[in-house]
């Protein structure tokens, strides 16, 4: 089965780059870029069935359980734009031109000096070097990694400043996971770029850490009642715990009104907000937001539109950098 499906994949991954990939890149003057292009080209094809998936199956739960009825339908379609720019590969092919260059000339470096990348998986020959149990371990790390990259973008003012903007959505649906700021995306997946490097994840653990990280997001941020139970969310971050984490006043303030920080901010696991006590599981559906957008907390503009939404983030991000810490 696992075959097949790893055939499928590739037969459809060369139908879609000598159909429609390779024809543009030979005609942007890019034919010495082909073995890269074929790489982005899967990356594209993940993503399409990504969407794919988000649209027959998320949406299917968002109708049978809505927390709310969605009324701001502009706003959900600008959550769609971002959608699509995140998950078929804009991103990876900003960091393909700017990032990649120059860690694979300081990872060229690094081997003529002798020094090599750590293979964390072979920490326990015999265990860790199996497939699933590799693919495991990378997971926990990179969950790790994540949950404290994310209490880093509510902790600093500059970074929160470009993050509050994936905050601003008052209706969430499976499409705000990535309503980000797009130098907010760079600067983390530069940093799980630069990570897997370091412990020496093989490109197809990467593919799927990728994969399975961002489709439970689309999950999380579903508009749907759902949780896992008493049990079931201490072991898997459900819909109701991550909107806890969206709930204005809840998720992105700690230790007073306005004051950064907040709750729930795993990506995958909740142990992470267990261990270090950010963690809330009180069953309710609250209003989602950021506090300064209220009408009596200043109304507070996050614009409406993508572009409008990234200048604003860029005007924030400067403001930050005029306030005291």
């Amino acid at each position: 089965m696992i075959d097949w499906i790893a055939n499928t994949f590739d037969s459809l991954q060369l139908a879609l780059y000598e159909t429609f990939v390779q024809p543009v890149v030979f005609a942007l003057g890019f034919g010495n870029l082909l073995e890269d292009a074929y790489g982005a080209t899967g990356w594209l094809l993940l993503g399409l069935l990504q969407v794919a998936f988000i649209l027959l199956g998320i949406r299917l739960l968002e109708r049978r359980w809505p927390v709310e009825s969605v009324t701001d339908h502009a706003a959900v379609r600008t959550d769609v734009v971002y959608t699509l720019i995140h998950r078929l590969g804009l991103v990876r092919l900003a960091m393909f031109f700017s990032v990649e260059p120059i860690w694979d000339a300081v990872a060229g470096e690094l081997r003529l000096a002798g020094l090599q990348t750590w293979q964390l998986d072979g920490i326990w020959p015999g265990v860790t070097d199996i497939g699933w149990v590799s693919l495991a371990v990378y997971l926990i790390v990179f969950d790790f990694v994540g949950y404290w990259l994310h209490r880093a973008q509510h902790q600093f003012n500059w970074w929160w400043a470009l993050h509050s903007l994936h905050h601003s959505q008052r209706q969430m649906t499976m499409w705000s996971d990535n309503r980000n700021h797009l130098l907010d995306d760079v600067l983390v997946a530069t940093a799980f770029a630069l990570l897997a490097r370091f412990i020496g994840v093989e490109p197809g653990q990467f593919v799927a850490i990728t994969v399975i990280t961002q489709l439970h997001e689309s999950l999380q941020h579903a508009n749907a009642r759902i949780g896992f139970g008493a049990i079931g969310e201490r072991l898997l971050i459900s819909p109701r715990f991550h909107r806890r984490h969206h709930s204005i006043g809840i998720g992105h303030e700690s230790g007073g009104r306005g004051t950064l920080g907040g709750h729930n901010f795993g990506v995958l696991l909740p142990v992470w907000d267990l261990l270090f006590r950010t963690a809330d599981f009180e069953r309710r559906f609250d209003a989602t937001g950021v506090r300064d957008q209220l009408p009596d907390e200043g109304g507070h503009d996050y614009g409406e539109g993508f572009w409008r939404q990234q200048w604003l983030g860029l005007v924030r991000l400067a403001a930050s950098f005029r306030k005291p810490a």
